[in-house]
C-alpha cells in the first residue's frame, strides 16, 4: 500500500470538490426547478471548498500524527481516500446509474456523509492554526446534507 504525504491529504480534498461539483453540475437537470437550484447551488459550494484547500495546500507543513508504526495514519487515509475519489470514467459510470431525483438525491446524500468523515480525519493533519477552515467546511458539508434530506422530503 502506498504512503501518502500530507501534501496529498489536500490534493485529494481538492479532488473530492472537483468531483462533488461535476456531479451536481452533472445531475442538476434531473429533478424540478427547485431541485436544479439546490444542485447548481451545491457545485458552487464545492468550488469554494476547493479553493479553500488549494490555499491550505500552498502553506502545508509537514506533519507527523501519532501511529502504531511509520505511514500507519497516511497509509489509512490513502486507503479511504481510494474509496472517495472517483476517476472520470467511474464518476460518469456512477452518474449513468442515476435514474431520476431520488437516485441523485440519495447518492448525493451519501457523499456528503464521505466527505464529512473524510474531512474529520483531515483536520487532525493540519496545524492547528488551520483547523478553524476544516471546521467551517465540515459545518458546511452538514448544511448540504442537511439541505439534500429536506429536498428528498418534498
Amino acid at each position: 500500500m502506498d504512503i501518502l504525504k500530507a501534501s496529498e491529504v489536500f490534493e485529494i480534498a481538492i479532488k473530492i470538490e472537483e468531483n462533488g461539483e461535476a456531479f451536481y453540475r452533472k445531475t442538476a437537470n434531473k429533478g424540478d426547478k427547485q431541485f436544479k437550484q439546490i444542485f447548481e447551488w451545491l457545485a458552487d459550494e464545492e468550488v469554494k471548498h476547493k479553493a479553500t484547500f488549494e490555499k491550505m495546500l500552498s502553506k502545508v507543513e509537514d506533519y507527523k500524527p501519532a501511529e502504531s508504526y511509520p505511514g500507519e495514519y497516511f497509509a489509512y487515509m490513502r486507503s479511504y481516500a481510494d474509496r472517495l475519489i472517483f476517476t472520470p470514467d467511474k464518476l460518469e459510470k456512477e452518474i449513468s446509474k442515476i435514474a431520476d431525483k431520488n437516485d441523485a438525491i440519495e447518492f448525493a446524500i451519501q457523499r456528503e456523509i464521505e466527505s464529512i468523515l473524510y474531512y474529520i480525519e483531515v483536520k487532525s493533519l493540519v496545524p492547528e492554526g488551520q483547523r478553524g477552515e476544516i471546521d467551517k467546511i465540515i459545518n458546511e458539508e452538514r448544511r448540504h446534507y442537511l439541505k439534500l434530506v429536506d429536498l428528498k422530503k418534498h
